[in-house]
């Protein structure tokens, strides 16, 4: 069965730096694309940040510059550097696989960016 379980969230002041991790199980991680995704209050859930199985890398807009993206096959571990954190990044952060899969979502993990 298909699990997420997010970490890392918390409070941080404009600028600020996060870590977030995510652990997965269920599937054979190694051989499947990675994506993080974020909800901001009030907006849809939206695309951050996608990593192939291969390690290639692939960015939002708005993340690319200061978000990175990255895993640990060894470990099923799925992760998101988070630089630079402006306000409008505060939001409930969730990985998963690419959407087609359909696979459920975890409950996310929540950054707040506020002075």
């Amino acid at each position: 069965q298909v699990h997420f379980v997010e970490s890392g969230g918390g409070l941080v002041q404009p600028g600020g730096s996060l870590r977030l991790s995510c652990v997965a199980s269920g599937f054979p991680f190694s051989q499947y694309g990675m994506n993080w995704y974020r909800r901001a209050p009030g907006n849809e859930r939206e695309f951050v940040a996608r990593i192939t199985n291969r390690g290639s890398t692939d960015y939002s807009d708005f993340a690319r510059g200061r978000f990175i993206i990255s895993r640990d096959n060894l470990k099923n571990m799925l992760y998101l550097q988070m630089n630079n954190l402006k306000p409008e990044d505060t939001g409930e952060y969730y990985c998963n696989g690419y959407e087609s899969l359909g696979w459920p979502w975890g409950q996310g993990t929540q950054v707040a960016v506020s002075s």
